[in-house]
């Protein structure tokens, strides 16, 4: 199928119900593909961790397409892009292979994790080729301004090894 990437994406969106912003999508994503599921956008390392200009052009095709529906929040310090599926975007879902069991649950815990620390998890896993200590050094040179405490760095870990369990079923 022609549009089969984009439908995985409004498949992704409608198992989340809701995606808060458009790192926070990128982050899911990209933690997404990490855990082997069939995401097929490319990634460079950005200013806020990993980053797909792929899924940000195929994101506002389908916002064009009226696939997906993007609500702009201003939250006062920072403004919000909030996306959902749209009912010709669930009609158009019928064109997608059902998903693994496991990417709704893995969705819902990434959803419910915050942007900063999905941003720590997903910039660990850019790193995932380095052991431990390397990755922990990577990410306090280019995330220094974020202050990732000790604590933090340990709960990424943490989720990283949960998801991986989830993932694989």
């Amino acid at each position: 199928m022609l549009l089969q990437e984009h439908a995985k994406i409004v498949q992704f969106v409608s198992l989340a119900c809701e995606v808060n912003g458009r790192k926070k999508m990128q982050k899911m994503v990209y933690i997404l593909k990490k855990m082997n599921f069939p995401f097929v956008e490319k990634y460079e390392l950005h200013m806020y961790g990993p980053y797909s200009e792929e899924l940000t052009l195929r994101v506002e095709e389908l916002c064009e397409m009226g696939f997906l529906a993007e609500r702009f929040e201003d939250k006062g310090s920072y403004k919000q892009y909030c996306y959902q599926v749209t009912d010709e975007g669930s009609m158009f879902l019928n064109t997608a292979e059902e998903p693994r069991t496991q990417l709704s649950d893995c969705i819902e815990r990434l959803n419910s994790k915050s942007s900063r620390f999905l941003e720590l998890v997903s910039t660990l896993l850019f790193f995932d080729q380095l052991d431990k200590e390397q990755q922990i050094a990577k990410v306090r040179i280019v995330k220094n301004k974020l202050n990732f405490t000790e604590q933090e760095m340990d709960q990424a870990f943490e989720f990283i090894e949960e998801l991986q369990l989830v993932s694989a079923g």
